[in-house]
């Protein structure tokens, strides 16, 4: 039996002033060394994070959002999954709760001594608990200053991914659960917008309809309206090593998120 055991806390939070929390759930890329010492060379690597995001999303505190970001890898545990591993895509491949192995579907594990259900259990308890507590607590705060609130959830991931997509990836994929996240008028607006995007493709409710944490939280009748952004990180960095951020790129692709994100805070009402 593997135990598991991490001295990272489980995420970075800075509280905004305005109905709008922006949560990064795939940024991490802490991976405990007891853990990191089970894992292939490539694993270490994390090739499958959410790169740079907070970056991008730099205009974040000038518009007064809150902002939470993991910081463990979703090699050691992905936030964006139900603690049930319950496949969100019910048909297609995806990764699960405590993945076992890449995006490109290489082992995580040298030795193939994957978790067994005690040491994911202490991976739950550890970060995807406090995570989402943390999630609840500031929704919820958020709420009774406001009223009505946002939360935005940004994600990124490479254009070509043959495991889950054929050809090449929309570069601006919003996902509201299908619909029932968000208002369908703050959906539709936020199309628009990233239509406009020169030389971006967009799309609502695509491939990516958003994960655990849109479909969780999203509740337009009870006064919270979730949306998922999945980027192509082709948008703005470097797909391959050393996935390094090319603000040439990011430039052209930047404005257009932050008005996406100002166009959820005016729809909630936040001044």
């Amino acid at each position: 039996m593997n135990f598991f055991e991490t001295t990272e806390p489980p995420f970075r939070f800075r509280q905004g002033t305005r109905p709008l929390l922006i949560s990064m759930p795939h940024v991490g890329t802490h991976v405990p060394p007891a853990l990191a010492a089970r894992l292939t060379e490539e694993a270490r690597q994390v090739p499958d994070t959410d790169w740079h995001l907070e970056r991008l999303y730099d205009f974040a505190d000038e518009l007064g959002a809150s902002v939470l970001v993991a910081t463990h890898s979703r090699y050691v545990i992905d936030l964006n999954r139900p603690p049930d591993n319950q496949n969100l895509y019910p048909g297609q491949d995806t990764t699960g709760l405590c993945p076992v192995d890449t995006f490109d579907k290489t082992p995580l594990y040298a030795a193939g001594d994957v978790p067994d259900e005690a040491e994911i259990s202490a991976r739950v308890d550890a970060i995807w608990k406090p995570y989402h507590q943390k999630l609840t607590a500031e929704l919820e705060r958020m709420k009774q200053l406001h009223g009505t609130v946002a939360l935005w959830d940004a994600h990124s991931i490479r254009s070509v991914l043959p495991r889950f997509f054929e050809g090449r990836l929309t570069d601006l994929n919003l996902g509201t659960g299908g619909g029932t996240s968000c208002d369908p008028a703050l959906a539709d607006a936020l199309l628009r917008i990233a239509s406009s995007a020169s030389g971006h493709t967009a799309v609502l409710n695509g491939r990516f309809k958003g994960g655990h944490i849109t479909r969780t939280f999203g509740n337009p009748a009870g006064g919270v309206h979730a949306v998922q952004l999945e980027m192509t990180q082709a948008s703005y960095m470097e797909e391959q090593l050393p996935f390094a951020y090319l603000p040439e790129t990011a430039i052209r692709v930047q404005p257009v998120v932050r008005r996406m994100v100002e166009e959820v805070l005016e729809f909630v009402g936040g001044r």
